[in-house]
């Protein structure tokens, strides 16, 4: 039942005016709505996100959401361009440009304005 139905991330921010201009300004994202102090984007495939205010921003030390892209090493570029500072874990497959290979997909971490762990992803 849930499988059928479309999937939205939610993103905590402490501050929301600074997660906005990450967002908006750095990433280029383009606000839908602004609904119950948050901000809600829309994203390709009928997806979505909310940005919400809340002290816990930051606070998980795993990925909140990802971007699947086709062309990642392109995207890195643009971002990086942008002024998004990639994170360098030490993983095997990690090349100079931060982007690890494994299992078939590529991967790229950057942390937002707010601490929290995002990525761009591209499948085999």
């Amino acid at each position: 039942m849930l499988q059928q139905s479309p999937l939205y991330a939610y993103i905590p921010a402490r501050d929301l005016a600074r997660a906005r201009q990450f967002y908006e300004g750095k990433l280029g994202f383009k606000p839908k709505a602004e609904i119950a102090g948050g901000v809600h984007y829309d994203f390709g495939g009928g997806t979505g996100a909310f940005l919400y205010p809340t002290p816990n921003a930051g606070s998980s030390q795993a990925s909140q959401a990802f971007w699947q892209v086709a062309d990642i090493r392109k995207e890195v570029a643009e971002l990086k361009a942008r002024g998004v500072v990639f994170e360098n874990y030490d993983m095997p497959g990690r090349d100079a440009d931060g982007i690890v290979t494994a299992g078939g997909a590529m991967a790229a971490w950057f942390k937002d304005s707010e601490g929290n762990i995002m990525a761009v992803i591209q499948s085999a």
